[in-house]
């Protein structure tokens, strides 16, 4: 079950506490609701708001004409349209015991009986806004406001995906639901104001409420609109069929009619019998939160019939039988401190800010990727700038962007460099990447090690002291000189006895059986890692056949793009020499159980891999191995899958064939559940492969 340690409540110790709460709560609500960019995240918006609630309870007689508690959106924003029906916010649970108790708040109203069913839908980290249709068109579009009145924003209207300007039907009817931004969409909206002299938005909510009441700009930024309700009283709509719908139709009707929802998707709409079901599509959908292309914060229940909701009723702020859990925090704002600048082994200069810790997902961020010195410039990053982080899952924790709005004058520009961090030499600015001019001999050192390392030649007991004494004494140039070294030269190192040297010996002969895509991985090619050199390996089967490989060829390879491929190639181009050695020393260069690829127009409707036991299957492993796999590395797993025809991958999504999960699988294992694929144990996958087991590499 995802919970949240309670989100815990900022305690107020007196009346001058609790004022001082509800003047932060507000401004912070001011600058959230208003422009869009306010210096309080969620996260602490929610223990503040909390600690206000709790403060409130146990003095309600002192509860402030002001406080944000009170009113939809804190009160702080209005319009000039007036809503039909009021457009209220939602309550907030942080853990299964905080669910419990309000499901039981929601049976008493009903006199003591269970809902009759529930329905749980993501809650989507956007805008709401309503929409409003005349026999079949759209004719306005406002924003919630202070629930009461709103914004007309109809200026948008052909900006947002899953609005249409026409249903399907020529039906009245006011949809609500909430806009907001993909990833592409964040990108290209950002893109666009920049180009046209405008501060890059810090984050995908601020972009999606700027860009709604943007107006006589000279260009156009798209959204994407998911439904979640309709006003369904025959007062408001021409279809008097929708007030008897369960919600759970009710979104099917106004998907039929065109809409854009959240049915379709992995974290669409979905009825529950009672809360244990509840309980278990909260986890499904905190689990597959990471891989979505929009954000979401929680999930939102509800009771799905519409004689639970008439029942329990309506609060001043929000519906008694609806509210949000929400997950652990995936952004946070922070204060950039600094930007490192770091080389890494192929020469490429990369950024890292370096920000006041922050806990983002449950871990404490104190770095985050700045990406290179193009997206600092996009961004319009400066030293001292309140930023925010996201991170989400497994995902390095990267920089979204600044909160222009909040700075004080106090803030620097973030100096570039004009020599490589490392070694002074010039830059090649020609690509967004910087890049040291002396390219790989900038990271020598570096560059060996990883090819030295477990998931590419492993070379055991080649530590980074030898390599730098080998490099230093010109014995080596580059990881092919390994394989030419003789036990003489290793005995002249500093502290190398007779038996480590015969030990290095042995161990640098092994590494010459390696596979193919494990000596492709120790090269360090530009766009590739173990993963994409496993593809690559498989699909051309031997370095000659890489080699002679145009950027057409390798654009055949999953994973590899137009922009990606042309790179490979100059990449492998520029290290033939080292290919060459590697070759006169007699290192394997083949893919082992190679089979030749279809052809791209063949009419064979066979399936690449034909025959193996794992054909056509995409296949994740996850957790710790055990039996027969005990000893293998997720690489060498990786290396298994493709001998046995699978293709090996690092996330569970619908296109998952097979997940093999071992000890402590962790979340990929629970969304494997939620969509129904096979999951079998290490145990039971080395029997299903037994004749590709062997040695591990």
């Amino acid at each position: 079950m995802t919970t949240i340690p309670s989100a815990p409540a900022d305690l107020l110790a007196d009346e001058a506490a609790y004022l001082d709460a509800v003047a932060r709560a507000r401004q912070a609500a001011d600058a959230y609701y208003g422009s869009g960019e306010s210096g309080m995240d969620d996260d602490t918006y929610d223990r503040l708001l909390r600690g206000i609630t709790a403060w409130e309870v146990e003095h309600p007689d002192l509860v402030a004409a002001d406080s944000p508690t009170r009113e939809v959106a804190a009160g702080v924003t209005s319009g000039d349209v007036e809503h039909a029906v009021r457009m209220l916010s939602l309550g907030n649970v942080f853990s299964e015991e905080d669910l419990r108790d309000w499901a039981a708040s929601v049976e008493r109203r009903l006199g003591g009986r269970a809902v009759a069913a529930w329905v749980v839908e993501p809650k989507l980290d956007g805008v709401a806004l309503a929409a409003r249709y005349r026999e079949g068109k759209l004719v306005q579009l406002v924003t919630r406001g202070d629930g009461s009145t709103g914004e007309d924003v109809s200026h948008v209207i052909g900006d947002l995906t899953g609005l249409p300007q026409e249903l399907t039907e020529p039906v009245t009817v006011e949809v609500r639901g909430e806009v907001l931004m993909t990833e592409a969409q964040f990108a290209a909206a950002n893109e666009a104001r920049a180009a046209h002299g405008g501060a890059v938005f810090a984050n995908r909510r601020n972009a999606s409420s700027g860009s709604l009441r943007a107006k006589d700009r000279p260009y156009r930024v798209q959204q994407t609109f998911f439904a979640y309700d309709a006003l369904t009283d025959p007062a408001h709509t021409s279809d008097p069929g929708l007030a008897d719908l369960p919600h759970s139709e009710l979104i099917g009707r106004l998907e039929e009619l065109g809409l854009g929802t959240t049915l379709g998707t992995p974290v669409g709409t979905f009825a529950c019998a009672d809360l244990d079901e509840v309980l278990a599509r909260i986890t499904a959908i905190g689990t597959l939160r990471p891989d979505l292309p929009y954000e979401l914060d929680g999930a939102v229940i509800k009771a799905d019939l519409p004689a639970d909701r008439a029942e329990a009723g309506f609060g001043s702020r929000t519906p008694h039988w609806a509210t949000a859990y929400k997950y652990p925090a995936a952004q946070k704002i922070t204060t950039l401190l600094a930007v490192e600048w770091s080389v890494g082994r192929t020469g490429v200069i990369a950024p890292r800010a370096v920000l006041e810790p922050v806990e983002v997902g449950g871990t404490t961020i104190t770095y985050a990727t700045l990406h290179n010195p193009a997206d600092i410039r996009r961004r319009d990053l400066m030293i001292g700038d309140q930023v925010t982080v996201y991170r989400a899952g497994e995902v390095i924790p990267r920089v979204e962007g600044a909160m222009t709005t909040l700075r004080t004058g106090a803030e620097q520009v973030i100096e570039f460099p004009d020599a490589c961090p490392r070694c002074g030499a010039g830059i090649d600015r020609s690509q967004e990447r910087w890049r040291c001019e002396r390219g790989r001999v900038c990271g020598q050192v570096e560059a060996i090690r990883y090819a030295v390392a477990r998931d590419c030649l492993d070379i055991e007991g080649l530590g980074e002291k030898i390599v730098v004494q080998l490099v230093e004494k010109d014995l080596i140039e580059d990881f092919a000189d390994l394989f030419t070294l003789t036990r003489g030269q290793l005995l002249d190192l500093d502290r190398m006895g007779e038996v480590s040297a015969d030990k290095l010996v042995d161990a640098i002969a092994g590494a010459k059986t390696r596979p193919l895509n494990r000596v492709f991985c120790a090269l360090g090619v530009l766009g590739t890692g173990r993963s994409m050199s496993l593809r690559i390996a498989t699909y051309f089967g031997s370095m000659d056949a890489i080699t002679a490989a145009d950027a057409a060829a390798l654009e055949l390879v999953d994973g590899i793009g137009g922009e990606k491929a042309p790179v490979i190639v100059a990449e492998v181009a520029e290290l033939a020499p080292v290919i060459a050695k590697l070759k006169a020393a007699g290192v394997n260069l083949d893919q082992p159980g190679w089979v030749p690829p279809a052809a791209p127009d063949a009419e064979s409707d066979a399936e690449p891999g034909e025959g193996l036991p794992l054909a056509g299957l995409a296949v994740v492993v996850t957790g710790g191995m055990s039996g027969p796999l005990a000893d293998y590395t997720r690489t060498q797993m990786n290396e298994l899958i493709a001998r046995a025809g699978g293709k090996a991958s690092s996330s569970v999504s619908k296109k998952t064939g097979l997940v093999v999960a071992g000890e402590n699988a962790g979340s990929k294992l629970a969304k494997a559940a939620d969509l129904g694929i096979e999951t079998i144990t290490p145990e039971q996958f080395a029997e299903r492969i037994a004749e590709f087991l062997a040695a591990p590499a």
